[in-house]
């Protein structure tokens, strides 16, 4: 079971993300948000990185996944939270560089 908790606010689906993202819990993740975007069809899906302390690659997959799920439903992604380590880790993989997906 993943730390993931969700909530839908309007048009918003916030999804507070747990503080270890890494390739054993990241496939978790992925099914239950995407599964919270398919039922509930936000405009905006956004992921709130604020208690990740830890992140590998799977952290970068899980982003770009869910840019790619969101787009489906007409959505776009925008990442809040993120500690200073975690976005040196999005940028060099050029997180920034994907449309619909907004970083604050």
């Amino acid at each position: 079971m993943t730390d993931v908790k969700i909530k839908r606010d309007g048009e918003n689906l916030r999804v507070q993300l747990p503080s270890d993202i890494d390739h054993h819990s990241a496939r978790a993740m992925r099914e239950r948000i995407d599964g919270a975007v398919a039922e509930y069809m936000p405009s905006r899906l956004i992921l709130d990185f604020s208690a990740v302390s830890f992140m590998d690659s799977s952290g970068i997959g899980l982003v770009i996944g869910r840019v790619e799920n969101a787009r489906k439903y007409a959505a776009t992604v925008e990442i809040v939270g993120a500690s200073d380590g975690v976005m040196r880790l999005m940028r060099v993989c050029g997180i920034e560089k994907i449309s619909d997906l907004f970083v604050k």
